[in-house]
């Protein structure tokens, strides 16, 4: 700039991204609609608690909940805040079986984050499981202009690492002290996608979601990460 200094690129033309409305998010193998504790609090958390002795909750800042009204009650309180949508992840049959969300949300900075992911055994391994991250990206980046989709982890839930990796994910760092949750101490780490990476991740996810890359038995043909864009 005039002072000698370096300055970042300009960005031209830039509009606020929107806040998330209300629409179904829909694909071939399930579809993510605003979650409502009354229509599909008790079978969600039915499903969640299916083979479950509790770790599904290890690494969430909440849970586990000793009933399907103390997840209810959840649900309400965080359906509240500002920054937050929940989404009840739909099976073909319209059955719930797993959670996700935004959070973050800042229209201002087109920044948003994809947390509270939660997916029963219903949902775990399925392209259903692939899909339902493919179109809350497809939404956040096409339908409301984000730049930047983030996620965020416990730095020892290495499923999590793993499978934000796995989806396109760029690791940035981890976060020291930065949270405490259920009296213990929790390092974060972080991840992201920008615009200018999706649409490369979005012909990858396309193609893996493909009919054509699962056998009979719903075995994935070509992984995910092998596939080029």
């Amino acid at each position: 700039n005039e002072f000698n200094q370096a300055v970042s690129y300009l960005v031209e033309n830039w509009q606020a991204a929107k806040r998330p409305g209300r629409e179904v998010l829909k694909g071939e193998y399930c579809s993510l609609v605003v979650m409502d504790a009354h229509r599909h609090g008790r079978q969600l958390f039915e499903n969640l608690s299916m083979d479950n002795r509790g770790e599904s909750w290890t690494y969430l800042p909440y849970g586990p909940f000793v009933d399907s009204e103390a997840f209810c009650a959840w649900i309400k309180e965080t359906q509240l805040e500002k920054d937050t949508q929940l989404y009840a992840i739909l099976s073909e049959s319209a059955e719930p079986i797993g959670v996700a969300g935004y959070l973050r949300i800042n229209p201002d900075h087109g920044v948003i984050e994809v947390g509270h992911l939660h997916y029963s055994k219903l949902l775990q391994r399925t392209p259903a499981a692939t899909e339902a991250m493919y179109l809350m990206m497809q939404y956040a980046f096409e339908g409301l202009g984000y730049r930047r989709y983030e996620w965020k982890c416990h730095s020892l839930n290495e499923a999590s690492r793993r499978a934000a990796l796995r989806l396109g994910f760029q690791f940035e760092g981890v976060f020291r002290q930065c949270n405490v949750f259920k009296e213990r101490n929790r390092d974060t780490a972080w991840f992201s996608i920008i615009d200018s990476e999706w649409p490369g991740l979005k012909e990858k996810f396309e193609k893996w979601l493909d009919k054509d890359n699962f056998d009979e038995a719903g075995k994935q043909r070509v992984s995910l990460q092998i596939i080029k864009s």
